[in-house]
């Protein structure tokens, strides 16, 4: 057993808890930024996950997640992105609604702009949901447009406890490989927030694609296979036609017990990458302008004071975002 207490007591998203940056006030948000101006940004999707899984169970894992790390670190939780980009193999699938890349990454790109405006000048992009090529453009877009200082991490959570999703085979805790809606989704869901979850309508699948499966990695860049889930197209079939049932695998063996040691790493990393950052960059602290940026200094200056500051906001440089 971890330090983290599993599952948490509930979700906070429409409570005054201090945790999400919708629910606070002006003059509560002024005040967070003194001591730590970090803010997480849980990006999730609405996607079919089967009879015992609910559509949003990618953004309530991000949601859960972030908002047990900003408990223990007191950083700021955004109100998350409910809608994301997929794989083309998603595309037909009723429930799961796909959003076109280029509208994915400027709706992204405007978020980050509109926290940075804010005072949120570092900010951790949380993702839970097959897009994780995608995301990173939407950093990089921003950094290109504005060039202003600040810090900016696309987190996939998979890649970073990528050991503790493994199978037995392979080292770890679960019977079949890390895949969508799988036993290892399921056993995290349950682990985060089990009053969501219908273990006992749980329908399992048997996968297959067309090719031997050790080219492909099944989802995250769990195994390190030569070829990404998403560097790929025509390895597999349509999920629609080919596991109609919303799944990838046995959810029917979830356990939460398979997912404590997970995510007691996951936090364990957050929270040292959150105390490694303000350490080096305290509160209102960003990477040297002189090193990151140039633009002129006068009008990076102006920025970074802010409109209500006697400065001009962010979109002074570009709009839109």
């Amino acid at each position: 057993m971890g330090r983290w207490k599993l599952p948490p007591s509930g979700g906070h998203m429409d409570k005054p808890t201090g945790i999400y940056f919708q629910t606070m006030t002006k003059a509560e948000i002024e005040e967070r930024l003194k001591v730590n101006d970090i803010i997480l940004i849980p990006v999730g999707s609405t996607e079919c996950h089967g009879d015992a899984q609910p559509f949003g169970e990618d953004t309530f894992l991000v949601t859960r997640m972030a908002e047990m790390v900003a408990q223990a670190t007191g950083c700021t939780v955004a109100e998350p992105v409910w809608y994301g980009s997929h794989p083309h193999n998603h595309l037909g699938m009723p429930g799961t609604v796909i959003i076109p890349e280029d509208t994915f990454i400027a709706y992204l790109r405007a978020i980050i702009a509109g926290f940075w405006n804010a005072g949120f000048r570092k900010q951790i992009l949380l993702n839970g949901h097959g897009q994780e090529e995608v995301i990173p453009l939407a950093l990089h877009q921003f950094a290109k447009k504005y060039q202003v200082p600040c810090l900016l991490i696309s987190l996939h959570w998979p890649t970073v406890i990528h050991d503790y999703l493994k199978d037995k085979a392979h080292g770890g805790p679960f019977e079949t490989p890390f895949r969508h809606a799988d036993e290892a989704e399921c056993s995290y869901s349950m682990a985060l927030f089990p009053e969501m979850i219908k273990l006992e309508k749980a329908v399992d699948t048997t996968p297959h694609g067309f090719l031997p499966p050790d080219h492909v990695d099944k989802g995250g860049d769990v195994y390190h296979a030569p070829i990404k889930g998403h560097e790929q197209v025509g390895f597999g079939g349509l999920e629609v036609i080919m596991t109609p049932e919303g799944v990838l695998g046995k959810p029917s063996l979830a356990d939460p017990a398979k997912a404590e040691a997970g995510l007691n790493a996951l936090f364990d990393y957050m929270v040292r990458l959150i105390n490694d950052i303000l350490e080096r960059f305290p509160p209102g602290q960003l990477p040297p302008t002189d090193k990151v940026t140039m633009r002129d200094p006068a009008e990076i200056e102006a920025v970074l004071k802010g409109p209500l500051r006697g400065g001009r906001h962010i979109y002074t440089i570009a709009y839109p975002p």
